[in-house]
């Protein structure tokens, strides 16, 4: 007669937090980029079943959105938060922060597009624009309709400058306009003249110098129009009389 086979006592069970989930996810993005990092993909680099990541996260939408708080929520308000210091500074040193923060993990930039931003995190930084442009003596209309340009500038030029990479850390600059400019300096002059002339140029879109131009330029635009545009509706009583809202700063 056989004897019964003992089963060994199981052992405790993973402890997960979401914290991990996250920094899983956001690995998973940085290596493969934005279809990487699916639930089960998430589960194995942590080491659990799918089931206890869902214990957390309904789906891998709420990841997302959970993931995009977070890297928001790692800007450094500091830098732009001075009142003393001229606006247009301000608003420069937010812009290069965000390039920063997003450039840093390429995989996660369409992502962070893909959705409604609406999170603590990402109402904060944009209370944080509406204050500065408030200072730029911008009533809230325009101010309003003026962060939604800005924050289309921002993220749009570092959706267009990581579209073109693979997946994994983003190369220096240096490097990745080198490799812009060998690809634009093939263009055929017979046909393009004029892209062909502007080689040089066309590589550079993906640099800081090129961003801080468009960024000037959207400014001066802002200010320039800011109290002459009709298309810009004066603000309501309650608007016009509204005090700008104060972030807490601890």
């Amino acid at each position: 007669m056989t004897a019964p086979v003992k089963r060994g006592r199981r052992g405790p069970r993973r402890a997960l937090t979401e914290d991990e989930i996250l920094d899983a996810a956001l690995s998973l993005l940085d290596e493969g980029g934005p279809t990487a990092a699916t639930i089960r993909g998430i589960a194995a680099k942590v080491g659990v079943a799918p089931n206890a990541v869902y214990t957390y996260f309904p789906d891998k939408a709420a990841v997302v959105k959970a993931l995009v708080e977070r890297l928001l929520g790692q800007v450094d308000h500091d830098v732009f938060a001075d009142r003393t210091q001229p606006w247009r500074s301000r608003v420069e040193a937010l812009a290069l922060e965000l390039r920063q923060r997003l450039t840093a993990h390429p995989g996660a930039v369409p992502l962070m597009i893909g959705g409604p931003m609406d999170g603590p995190h990402a109402l904060a930084l944009n209370e944080r624009l509406l204050e500065l442009l408030a200072d730029a003596g911008l009533n809230p209309v325009a101010a309003a309709r003026a962060a939604y340009l800005l924050i289309v500038y921002v993220f749009g030029s570092v959706a267009l400058e990581v579209a073109d990479l693979h997946p994994g850390p983003l190369p220096p600059e240096s490097e990745r306009i080198a490799t812009r400019h060998l690809t634009f300096a093939a263009t055929p002059a017979d046909r393009y003249p004029r892209a062909a002339a502007a080689a040089a140029t066309l590589a550079g879109y993906i640099a800081t110098p090129q961003y801080r131009w468009g960024l000037h330029r959207v400014l001066d635009g802002i200010t320039t129009h800011a109290t002459t545009d009709p298309e810009t509706p004066a603000p309501s009583a309650a608007q016009a009389n509204a005090r700008p809202a104060q972030l807490d700063r601890s």
